[in-house]
């Protein structure tokens, strides 16, 4: 019996990621040999790693300076976290066609990353998924409460009074 192949590749990612635009720049050092200071947002991140968009090419496995600005989330104490750290490029790609804008889709693996502030990114990722799902669930329309009557279901049943048998009825909340 042949066995079903699945088409989708397995998830690789050991860390879960956020769809977030961030303020970010990487620093390095593109075909041509000169440095390259890159002002550009963030497409998604995890607590491993950014994926970006770039006007420049960099090459795989080429190391990288980034500066990340994470925003305050709700309980922290500072405005916001400035996030410093090296990276090595994972992958380059063209931007894909039809999108209108050129360039390069970069994803780069955080390196020298120190464990708090891999904490502080994997907080931040936690908070804006919840902060995502929250959003989604309202926009799907969450299900309206319905009062259901419980007694007789008969129209023109009396309700209430003492002929119905019963003197008021129960009613309970559907969610």
């Amino acid at each position: 019996m042949a066995q079903k192949r699945n088409s989708r590749k397995a998830e690789r990612r050991g860390r879960p990621r956020a769809d977030v635009r961030l303020s970010m720049r990487l620093e390095g050092a593109p075909e041509d040999g000169a440095q390259a200071q890159i002002v550009t947002e963030s497409q998604n991140i995890s607590a491993s790693g950014v994926y970006c968009h770039s006007s420049h090419y960099l090459a795989p496995a080429s190391k990288v300076a980034m500066t990340l600005v994470l925003p305050r989330m709700p309980g922290a104490g500072t405005v916001q976290e400035l996030i410093k750290c090296e990276g090595i490029v994972v992958r380059c790609e063209p931007s894909r066609a039809g999108r209108g804008d050129a360039g390069f889709q970069i994803a780069c693996a955080f390196s020298g990353l120190d464990e708090r502030r891999r904490l502080l990114i994997d907080e931040f990722v936690t908070w804006r998924n919840v902060q995502a799902l929250r959003a989604a669930t309202r926009a799907a329309g969450s299900p309206r409460r319905k009062t259901i009557r419980s007694g007789p279901a008969r129209p023109g049943a009396a309700r209430g009074s003492a002929a119905g048998g019963r003197a008021g009825a129960r009613r309970r909340t559907m969610h």
